[in-house]
């Protein structure tokens, strides 16, 4: 035991170690580099900072386009500023020694600044100043002031289209698509893009500095170095502008080659769109994807090498070059696409049939075009079996079934982009998708529109547009949320099996839900079922309540009901009734929410009165006769009041007398399947009611609160 505690020791100390120096890294470099402004630094160690300067912005350079994405280099705009700041303080270092010891030499400041001062600009302090003078232009008027003006346009739309993506993971969560820790994953991914490129908008300004203070720097040496050599040392004025100009040229090109290098970094950070690849994979496989502009540019650079005076020979192999590549780009495509697919495999004839020919509905098929047979690939990421599985999961948890499974299978007389939707082989929805777009749809607030082609959203009937998937950012960027294929046909699928879910409920799901409950509650299973009622009732039963979008997940509540009632009733109808008042409290809570106070819509006295009387002639009727200008006065209402209530995120409900419920459910629902109709007596007495809207002719004074 002892001696495993000693080898054990020294890994956890070592650990430990690691884990301080690690953390102290930073702190330590900060203070290094304030130390440099104030305490004088030796020729050889001036040496040893400005060469770590250049390998440090190298390192930086070469990070940035090895990135797939800009996030994934978060540390970017820190290490920009320390990188500033270790230019200024070697800047302030070397002016020192310059001014202090320039007189004794060109090596005065050591050996780097005498290395660029006489290999880089030739030992002509004319020649050092134009260059100096053209890498700052370069670094200030192109790459610093392009790269701070993305990072600003960047952050702002960033910061504008956190809304919109943040929807899109709630729609993604309640979907049942991704799960909680996804959902919290994807929204620390948005909230450290907002805040990586809100701090590279700042961070550029430091750059944009620093190229101002190399220019004040400059003169500052300049003019000191000539005051001081011909003043204080007494050097002829030719001597003296020659040795402090060499060095002070060679310290600022040893300072601005970094500056340059990183401030180009920073470019490439701002400037990446996210495909997945690094900076080289995206260039050279975009590049592949188009062999005409490959062979349009041999053949004008071709042109170019046939004029006389020019230089024929470098003109004419370059156009070889892209003409070659371009060639071969092409047959390789031409290849891949022409590849035929395997034959299938010949079936023997026997000449007898048997009942394996015959293909039975499914309840739930979904057809795709030959274009869309891809997106039901299981590698794809997001694929659209994954999808559609998530969508039955989380209508069978919400709605208490097993909804059946999704039958998906490509259809040759649909169009190649088209899809359709059928409940037990019955078409219920339509549309088009493209594989290889994306739809953006306004978010409300679009700052600017994007180029695209104009469509409707076939879930809900919405203007939209197919983009390409490179536009993908810039459009939530403008205030777009973008969706792909398998997003828009699983939430189409999504709706259009809530507007079915009583559809779907047939016997083998009933069986199912009562053998689950019979292995948690055998007994009362038993004593439901032939002894009370039959199964057909119960099923009615329970199709009543999904045809009203009420969830069967309190199946003991609903059996111990039916049991209850079934002594005294056995009309579907009525039973169906005794169940809505028992579970009042989970149906008010469903289309509520946990809220005290209703709101809901309620029927002005006329129409009561004049619905009363239709319900006492139809008797035991299922068929209401109500006058039709009449009717459709209340749908039309019904629908107008229905939107506000949706725009405003709750659901529309409408309060009336018990034994008008079924009536007015009646005459509401053609107009709109997600009006929901409450009886007085399946509100809880906790609750207070407000109605907010009348439905009938217009009352005398505004609706009051009830």
């Amino acid at each position: 035991m002892n001696s495993a505690t000693s080898v054990l020791t020294p890994r956890l100390s070592f650990g430990t170690l690691r884990q301080n120096l690690t953390s102290m890294v930073g702190p330590a470099a900060f203070v290094l580099i304030l130390a440099m402004v104030i305490v004088p630094l030796p020729p050889l160690a001036l040496d040893f900072f400005f060469t770590f300067n250049i390998c440090f912005g190298l390192m930086i350079l070469l990070a940035a386009l090895y990135t797939a994405k800009s996030t994934d280099f978060a540390a970017f705009p820190t290490l920009l500023l320390m990188t500033t700041l270790l230019r200024l303080a070697l800047n302030v270092a070397a002016a020192r020694v310059i001014l202090l010891d320039g007189y004794m030499g060109s090596d005065a400041a050591g050996r780097v600044i005498e290395s660029f001062g006489a290999f880089v600009i030739g030992g002509n302090y004319a020649v050092g100043i134009a260059v100096f003078a053209i890498l700052i232009i370069i670094n200030f008027v192109v790459i610093t002031k392009g790269a701070g003006r993305i990072a600003e346009v960047a952050a702002r739309f960033v910061l504008d289209g956190m809304p919109g993506k943040q929807m899109a993971i709630d729609a993604d969560l309640n979907a049942g698509l991704i799960n909680q820790e996804e959902a919290t994953r994807r929204r620390q991914d948005v909230s450290r893009e907002a805040d990586f490129f809100g701090a590279m908008d700042g961070a550029s300004k430091f750059v944009r500095g620093d190229a101002v203070a190399a220019v004040l720097i400059l003169f500052i040496n300049l003019i000191g170095g000539l005051i001081i050599g011909v003043w204080q040392h007494e050097l002829s004025l030719a001597e003296a502008a020659q040795t402090y100009t060499l060095l002070t040229v060679g310290d600022g090109l040893v300072a601005q080659i970094p500056a340059l290098v990183i401030s180009s970094a920073a470019g490439v950070i701002v400037s990446r769109v996210t495909t997945g690849h690094d900076v080289g994979g995206q260039i050279i496989s975009q590049f592949a994807n188009y062999p005409k502009a490959w062979m349009l540019a041999s053949g004008i650079v071709g042109l170019f090498g046939l004029i006389p005076g020019m230089p024929h020979v470098p003109f004419v192999a370059f156009a070889g070059v892209l003409g070659g590549t371009g060639w071969w780009i092409d047959r390789e495509q031409r290849r891949a696409a022409q590849a035929p697919p395997a034959p299938p495999l010949p079936q023997p004839d026997s000449g007898e049939i048997d009942i394996g020919v015959v293909e039975l509905v499914e309840p739930l098929e979904v057809q795709l075009g030959y274009r869309l047979v891809g997106l039901v690939s299981n590698e794809r990421d997001g694929g659209l079996l994954r999808r559609l599985r998530a969508v039955r999961r989380q209508v069978s948890r919400e709605f208490g079934y097993l909804v059946p499974v999704v039958h998906v299978r490509d259809n040759p007389d649909l169009k190649s982009t088209g899809y359709r939707i059928l409940i037990h082989g019955v078409e219920r929805a339509s549309g088009e998708v493209f594989p290889d777009r994306l739809m953006a749809m306004s978010t409300g607030r679009v700052l600017r529109e994007v180029h695209g082609s104009p469509t409707r959203d076939p879930v809900f009937g919405r203007p939209a547009l197919w983009v390409m998937p490179a536009a993908a950012e810039e459009a939530r960027g403008s205030g777009y949320t973008v969706f792909d294929a398998p997003v828009i046909i699983a939430t189409h699928f999504e709706r259009v099996i809530r507007e079915n879910i009583d559809g779907l409920f047939g016997r083998g799901e009933l069986e199912a839900v009562l053998k689950h409950l019979g292995t948690l509650m055998p007994k009362i299973v038993e004593e439901l079922t032939p002894k009370v009622m039959s199964l057909t009732v119960v099923h009615n039963v329970l199709t009543g309540l999904l045809a009203e979008h009420v969830p069967i997940r309190d199946l003991r509540t609903i059996i111990s009901t039916l049991i209850e009632a079934g002594g005294t009733a056995q009309e579907p109808r009525a039973l169906l009734q005794f169940v809505r008042q028992r579970l009042g409290g989970f149906i008010v809570q469903t289309l509520f929410g946990a809220i005290d106070e209703l709101k809901v819509l309620a029927l002005e006295s006329g129409l009561e009165r004049l619905l009363h009387d239709v319900v006492r002639l139809a008797a035991n009727s299922i068929s209401y006769d109500v006058e039709p200008t009449l009717a459709a006065e209340v749908q039309m209402q019904a629908a107008a009041s229905a939107a506000r209530f949706e725009a405003a995120g709750s659901n529309a409900v409408v309060l009336v007398r018990p034994e008008l419920r079924e009536c007015v459910l009646h005459l509401l629902r053609p107009v709109h399947p997600r009006i929901s109709v409450l009886g007085f007596s399946e509100v809880p007495p906790a609750k207070r009611i407000k109605v907010v809207e009348l439905l009938g002719r217009a009352p005398e004074g505004p609706a009051r609160a009830g």
